[in-house]
């Protein structure tokens, strides 16, 4: 699949948005200069805030994609913001006529201003299988370079796919356009303020997205990304801020396992807890079973195409927090680029520093190589995993009702902490992110229907509880080791488990005595729920977290589908 420039989508160009007019304007001036991957190396080593370090770029990458010999890897260091930056969103389609206005004419006015910069461009490729991919074109000032390198380090430089991308069939898509001005001035209250204007301007119905006033590179990744998901769902894909694997049993020592033959796992959680773990460990801590062989799709961003019954990954790299690297780590072999490090002399060498010493949200561009075997494409998800932080919920639970396994997705939760210095009544409230993705710009029901669809093209649900299990109070939880979790997933793989009801929740399923027993000894008895302390606060504290998904489910924009929305509601049945 190819996506289609304005010309060719467009059959009634007076369908065009005003915002894509400007876009589709601005990128054919012939004052804005293409630049490719090499030449935005060599421009960004002398940006202000940049570092070349003496830590070498993943040699394979840079001879795949014509880098120099010996090339070094950047890093790009921030001001006060070192973050994406959600209060500065304001999305186009959402407007009225009156706002809308507004934000086309401050859009004009911010692409005037960009003129009197020296300005670049650069064309990239999302989606790294043949059968989708979208074309994306980022326009952006010199000033800005080293977030154009960065962008098509992400992604895949069109030099890189035009073969492949030329062959490809055409979809009812229009290329994607991002623009970016980090240098715009404007005093409206109504954005977003820091010392300086930010907006992020969302047109996902047109396939534009503006940062405008913003650095952090996560704006450029996260912004395209999310033109990209939206496209898949707008061809009748389910977009997916997870990650997955799929591994092949038919190659095991044993040939017990040969029939499973190859299973994928999808993992989807907010930060903390746990998706990328569960994605990228080699062998599950060691417990699957001798001599199979796995492969990654991505840890971070897929798209499964319900009709062709597989999933696709959008990008070639990983953007990853660096907090757990400390210098040494092998992972630093696959940088391919840095934002928000602290850089030391050690031993004549500007080297690199992970573990956010010079600020929180370190982050690094890692090649695919570090997770080992990696594909464009896999198998059809055997099973989805919602990871949750909910202390009422057990380890595990197989869900076999499709509503509430839906339910518990479209309701993904976490919960504050006393870190975070909130108030005590706060600390009871759930935080909502619809499988677990603050990227969706369309409504909630198109999620929904497409994870209904992948539930009942036969995929297993299940969750996962990444906090700590009550022991006697929502405080004093019998822990989760990681371990166990990944020995959990395996089991699931393999199919070591029986289920039987969870007497608490209609629907839900945990794993009977005698079949967890022979996973993990000792399982049953330390997280059985009948055993929870203080066993009326934990039935009062259960009906609550229920309650509030079905509440948070009541007022969210389900409300355009109100048979829908009460079929996952009523799936959210407590019997206590």
């Amino acid at each position: 699949m190819a996506s289609k420039n304005s010309n060719e989508y467009y059959e009634n160009l007076k369908e065009m948005s005003p915002i894509r007019a400007i876009a589709v304007t601005l990128m054919n001036n012939h004052n804005v200069r293409t630049v490719t991957l090499a030449e935005a190396y060599e421009m960004a080593k002398n940006q202000p805030g940049v570092t070349v370090t003496d830590l070498p770029i993943y040699p394979e990458y840079a001879k795949r994609h014509n880098l120099p010999a010996g090339a070094k890897v950047l890093n790009d260091c921030h001001g006060n913001i070192i973050g994406r930056t959600a209060k500065a969103v304001r999305y186009y389609n959402r407007q009225n006529s009156s706002f809308k206005n507004k934000l086309e004419g401050d859009f004009r006015e911010a692409v005037w201003q960009m003129q009197h910069h020296p300005l670049i461009k650069a064309e990239a490729v999302l989606g790294m299988d043949p059968d989708m991919m979208i074309k994306a074109t980022f326009i952006t000032t010199e000033s800005d370079v080293v977030n154009l390198f960065n962008w098509l380090l992400n992604f895949c430089p069109m030099e890189q796919k035009q073969e492949e991308y030329a062959k490809s069939k055409k979809i009812p898509i229009q290329d994607i356009i991002l623009i970016a001005f980090n240098e715009w001035t404007c005093n409206d209250p109504y954005y977003n303020n820091v010392g300086a204007p930010q907006l992020s301007l969302v047109d996902e119905k047109h396939n534009v997205i503006v940062n405008l006033g913003m650095r952090y590179f996560g704006e450029r990744k996260k912004g395209t990304l999310t033109m990209a998901w939206t496209s898949g769902i707008r061809i009748g894909m389910a977009a997916c801020h997870g990650g997955i694997k799929e591994v092949d049993f038919s190659t095991c020592k044993d040939s017990r396992f040969h029939h499973l033959g190859k299973r994928s796992m999808a993992f989807f959680g907010l930060s903390g807890t746990g998706k990328s773990s569960h994605t990228n460990n080699h062998d599950n801590a060691g417990t699957l079973p001798e001599g199979f062989s796995k492969v990654v799709l991505h840890d971070d961003a897929f798209q499964i195409d319900l009709e062709n019954h597989l999933c696709r990954a959008w990008e070639p790299t990983l953007f990853d927090k660096t907090d757990s690297r400390p210098l040494g780590h092998p992972d630093w072999n696959y940088t391919l680029s840095l934002m928000n490090h602290m850089v030391m002399d050690v031993d004549g060498k500007r080297m690199p520093l992970g573990q956010d010493l010079r600020n929180s949200n370190g982050r690094a561009l890692l090649d695919r190589d570090l997770l080992g075997d990696w594909v464009n494409r896999c198998a059809f998800p055997k099973a989805l995993v919602w990871l949750m932080k909910d202390s009422v919920m057990p380890p595990v639970i197989k869900i076999n009702d499709k509503y509430l396994a839906i339910a518990m997705g479209a309701a993904l939760m976490t919960q504050r902490n006393r870190a975070e210095n909130v108030k005590e009544e706060e600390l009871n409230k759930l935080v909502f992110e619809p499988f677990a993705n603050p990227f969706r710009v369309y409504e909630l029901y198109r999620d929904v229907e497409s994870f209904l669809s992948v539930a009942e093209s036969g995929a297993d649900i299940y969750c996962f509880n990444s906090r700590g299990y009550w022991k006697d109070s929502d405080d004093v939880l019998d822990a989760i080791p990681l371990k166990t979790s990944l020995s959990l997933q395996t089991a699931i793989l393999t199919d070591q488990l029986e289920w039987e009801p969870w007497d608490d929740v209609t629907g839900a399923l945990i794993p009977t005595r005698e079949s967890i027993e022979k996973v993990i000894p000792g399982y049953y008895d330390k997280y059985d729920p009948k055993l929870r302390g203080n066993k009326d606060a934990y039935k009062q504290v259960l009906v609550d977290r229920f309650q509030q998904r079905k509440d948070y489910l009541m007022t969210s924009d389900l409300t355009e589908k109100p048979e829908l929305q009460a079929k996952l509601v009523a799936g959210l049945r407590v019997t206590v």
